[in-house]
Order: structure tokens, then C-alpha cells, then sequence
């Protein structure tokens, strides 16, 4: 049986539908991976095969100014999980994020590039990345840009911007791979599969910037909404972010021949079967 943790996020949604009979889902109401004794009685009782953490404090700038909480969510909840499944002889599957780089090497990362994460966020990550390895059998997934049914996310901000404005100022300084959480469970479900473990990047193929992002969004929405430029340090959020912080994903290719399609297509995709609102 697998174990989604966060399993009524966006990610854990996608993971649930995508496994359905054979998974079982626990969210925070059922487990609080901050508490060792709750992470104990959950995965004791239910002795998964698998875990997969798709919990976790994302809010970037949230993070900044609750680092405290940040620390226990994305890091040393993630040492709880590790030491727990370790135990039981679960593998554990952590969830983690570009946010690790700095964004500076201006070419796509690899799994083994040093990390240098710019924020709480990214440190917090990183953290739960290297409390993963308590457990030795496990699989750390990068990824970014995500966005699904049923979260918060920056698809959903703009179809709700763009439907009560005509026109929007977006950075376009930031670049990476928008995701779709439906793409990233297939990325996962193959890694798992092919019994895979390490690191691995994952999301969908090409790259573009938030701004450039944004106006694919409306232009595939039919939406007419002018998308103006603007600079990250013009948009002057409390946490820094990576400017440049794709991720190269063709170790995952290579070792399951999963190949993550072009983000347009998997944002055509997803507005095709988004409910109508």
C-alpha cells in the first residue's frame, strides 16, 4: 500500500486519482508529521510500502517570517517520516524544489549541481532533502511552477485576475518550467515503478518566465488582458527568489523513459478539464 501524506493538496489529489485502490491518503487532520508520536501511530498502524510526503509549508514568502514553523513542516517533519518508514521497511518518496538553487549558473540544473537555496523556503527544503537520507531507501523528487485542480496556484490567480482586469504587470525576470501536479505524480509513479532511488529532477519540458506564462494562460483562456514587464526587484517580495532555476530532467528520462510533455500542452490540458467556475 502506499501512503500519501498531504494527500488533499493539489500534488496529493493527483497521486490519489493516479493510484487510487491501491493508495491511502492522510492529511493533517489524520497525521501531524511535526510530532513524532502522530507519525509513529500513522505509519505503525497503516505500514505502508510506500510514502510519499506531498506535505509541506509552500508559502515562499509565509516562510520568510515563520521560519520557525517552515523548519518543522519542511524539515524536521521530513526526519520524522524518514526515521518512521525506515522502520517499518517503507521506502519514502520526499517532494522537494528549484528553490535549493541560487539561480545563477544560468543553464539547467542537474541532481549533483551545489545547492545554495536564497531563501527560508529553499533552506527548509534542503533541510527535509537531507533529513530524507535517514532513511537510505529513498527518492527525492525535484520539482517547480506547480499548479493543479483544487490549490492555490498561479493559474488560478490569473484567470481571476484576468477576469476582472484588462491589463496586469508580471515579472518576467524569473524563469523556469510550469508543472502540472498531474505530470509530477506520473514522473513519481514511474520512478516508483522502475524501483528508482536518489535524486531526480522532474517537470514539464521548455521553460519560460512568469510574464511569458501568464499571457499563455490568457491567451489559451481566451482572455484579453495586456501582460506588462517588470523586475523582481520592482516587485520587492519579503523572500528572494531564483531567477534562473529550470531543472534538467534527463536523468529521469534516461532511467524510466518518462519524458514530461511541453508545459503548453500540459497547460491546454488542464484548462480543458477545469471545471467551469
Amino acid at each position: 500500500m502506499i501512503l500519501v501524506v498531504g494527500s488533499k493538496g493539489m500534488l496529493g489529489q493527483e497521486l490519489m486519482a493516479l493510484y487510487g485502490d491501491a493508495a491511502r491518503g492522510v492529511d493533517v487532520d489524520e497525521i501531524d508529521i511535526t510530532d513524532l508520536e502522530s507519525v509513529q501511530r500513522t505509519l505503525l498502524t497503516l505500514k505502508p510500502s510506500v510514502v510519499i510526503n506531498a506535505a509541506a509549508y509552500t508559502d515562499v514568502d509565509g516562510c520568510q517570517s515563520n521560519a520557525e514553523q517552515a523548519m518543522m513542516v519542511n524539515s524536521e517533519g521530513v526526519g520524522f517520516l524518514a526515521m518512521i518508514s525506515k522502520e517499518i521497511g517503507a521506502k519514502l518518496v520526499q517532494v522537494s524544489t528549484d528553490y535549493i538553487f541560487d539561480g545563477q549558473k544560468g543553464s539547467p540544473y542537474v541532481e549533483d549541481d551545489l545547492a545554495g537555496p536564497l531563501s527560508v523556503y529553499g533552506e527548509s527544503k534542503l533541510g527535509g532533502e537531507m533529513n530524507t537520507w535517514f532513511n537510505p531507501n529513498h527518492l527525492i523528487v525535484r520539482t517547480q511552477w506547480l499548479y493543479g485542480h483544487g490549490g492555490k496556484n498561479f493559474v488560478e490567480t490569473m484567470l481571476k485576475l484576468g477576469a476582472e482586469k484588462k491589463e496586469l504587470t508580471v515579472v518576467d525576470d524569473q524563469i523556469g518550467s510550469p508543472t502540472w501536479t498531474r505530470d509530477l505524480a506520473l514522473a513519481i509513479k514511474a520512478l516508483l515503478d522502475k524501483g528508482c532511488q536518489g535524486t531526480y529532477h522532474a517537470a514539464n519540458s521548455g521553460f519560460v518566465s512568469w510574464n511569458g506564462f501568464a499571457k499563455e494562460i490568457f491567451r489559451l483562456a481566451g482572455l484579453d488582458v495586456a501582460v506588462l514587464p517588470m523586475t523582481t526587484q520592482q516587485l520587492n517580495r519579503p523572500a528572494p527568489r531564483p531567477l534562473y532555476s529550470t531543472l534538467d530532467c534527463g536523468k529521469l528520462r534516461q532511467d524510466t523513459g518518462f519524458v514530461p510533455q511541453p508545459w503548453q500542452d500540459a497547460l491546454k490540458r488542464y484548462l480543458e478539464l477545469r471545471p467551469a467556475r
